[in-house]
């Protein structure tokens, strides 16, 4: 039975690429093996131990951790609406703006805050490429910088908590029965916070350093206009930047301090939204409307996937496939070093090729059995996930950031040109990784 359970895994992996709805390739396909063995193979495999899916679908939908993710989606959706990223741009280039490389600092700025108030990235992405990209060409910036910048700056809300990546990899971890693997949203979320600000500093490094090296890549905006700063603009300044940060204080600060679960707080982040949103003047029914039917879908697409993650996990299981992957490993006399180095990479060849949430779903329940066998940290392994599922927003063909950028950019921007100019922001990242397998106590910095 173990070696049919890698013939699920792999199957399932397959027909994925394929390009077949994940829920329903996960879950289907789980079924109709399960369905197969117990009809022609019922010495080894039991019908009735189909009861066990029905205790673990209930188990999903009564996990108050997972309200989280509808919440928090709700939270940047409503922030998209407020208006508030196309004012911190506008802000930030006015304060940037006179010096070389000033309007991609900005952006990643802009970026990092937005990744700490919303955690959407296709909104972040979409709303920052439509409103800096156009910008940044008619200021003389290359249009690989441009784009590139935007889709990093971008992708930093899968990193920077609050992060829906981070709950759902916090839970897929906790729900391996490894008795060291418990990950809580509020530990990861601390723990991901300072390499999320490391990686926003080596953006801000490499622009500073390109700029300097190369101005003609990313010239200054020599207007006058842009370079005055009377006591209207600090107020203005003041005014956009203390909106976020409340909020980001709010949600970010009680689940640091304690006095708050995620769940709780992903509901105050919500009501906070709302409220910014009504403070600058853009709520209104149909915004509501919106922002609820968008939640609503895409909290359907996570469950529904979610759903399929936990029939492929459990058959999974019931195969022993966790029991001969690690029999597999030991026997290979692999260390959880080797093996962690070995899993790093495969994902970041996955992510060329499948969503993130795919990844979550269909390696990581495979592999936090053996992490556990070898007794490794999850807390720290889990941040290194979450780092390598980043990339998988900015490695072409199928990195979603570029395929949202793409989307909103003005149609002289080659596809080639957004490839090329991404390339070093993922090295960054790379580094990083690298950084934080080799100081691990990076994490537990706060």
């Amino acid at each position: 039975m173990e070696w049919i359970a890698l013939v699920l895994f792999v199957s399932i992996f397959v027909i994925i690429l394929k390009g077949y709805p994940v829920a329903f390739s996960l879950g289907g396909l789980s079924v109709l093996f399960g369905l197969f063995l117990s009809i022609f193979y019922p010495d080894i495999f039991y019908i009735n131990d189909f009861k066990l899916l029905f205790s673990r679908i209930l188990g999903v939908l009564n996990n108050q951790i997972l309200m989280a993710v509808p919440l928090f989606i709700f939270m940047g959706i409503m922030l998209e609406k407020s208006g508030l990223a196309e004012s911190l741009l506008e802000t930030m280039a006015k304060l940037f703006g006179k010096q070389s490389g000033g309007l991609a600092i900005s952006t990643i700025i802009v970026g990092a805050l937005l990744a700490a108030s919303t955690g959407i990235v296709g909104a972040t992405v979409v709303t920052m490429g439509s409103i800096s990209v156009p910008i940044m060409l008619k200021r003389g910036y290359s249009p690989r910088l441009a784009t590139a910048v935007v889709a990093a700056a971008g992708t930093l809300g899968v990193i920077i908590p609050p992060s829906i990546l981070l709950v759902l990899l916090a839970d897929t971890i906790s729900s391996s029965n490894i008795s060291n693997s418990a990950v809580d949203v509020g530990g990861i979320f601390r723990a991901a916070l300072l390499p999320g600000l490391i990686l926003v500093g080596g953006y801000l490094v490499y622009v500073i350093i390109l700029s300097k090296i190369k101005p003609e890549l990313a010239p200054p905006i020599k207007e006058t206009t842009v370079q005055v700063k009377d006591f209207k603009f600090y107020k203005e300044l003041i005014t956009v930047f203390v909106l976020p940060l409340l909020l980001i204080i709010l949600v970010l600060g009680a689940i640091f301090i304690g006095i708050a679960s995620p769940t709780e707080v992903a509901g105050l982040g919500a009501l906070g939204a709302t409220i910014l949103t009504l403070v600058t003047g853009k709520l209104n029914v149909k915004v509501i409307k919106s922002v609820m039917t968008k939640t609503t879908d895409l909290t359907s697409m996570v469950f529904m996937i979610m759903l399929g993650a936990t029939t492929f996990a459990l058959m999974f299981r019931m195969l022993e496939g966790d029991d001969l992957l690690i029999h597999i490993i030991k026997q290979s006399e692999l260390e959880g070093y080797h093996f962690l180095i070995l899993v790093m990479v495969i994902i970041f060849i996955a992510g060329f090729f499948i969503d993130f949430i795919e990844i979550i779903f269909i390696f990581i329940p495979v592999v936090t059995p053996i992490f556990g066998s070898f007794g490794m940290d999850m807390m720290w392994v889990g941040i290194l996930l979450a780092l390598n599922l980043q990339i998988s927003f900015l490695t072409p063909p199928f990195g979603f950031s570029l395929f949202y950028l793409k989307g909103v950019v003005p149609k002289t921007i080659k596809t080639v040109d957004i490839y090329r100019g991404i390339v070093p922001f993922v090295i960054i990242q790379v580094i990083l990784i690298i950084v934080i397998a080799l100081y691990p106590d990076i994490i537990y910095s706060f």
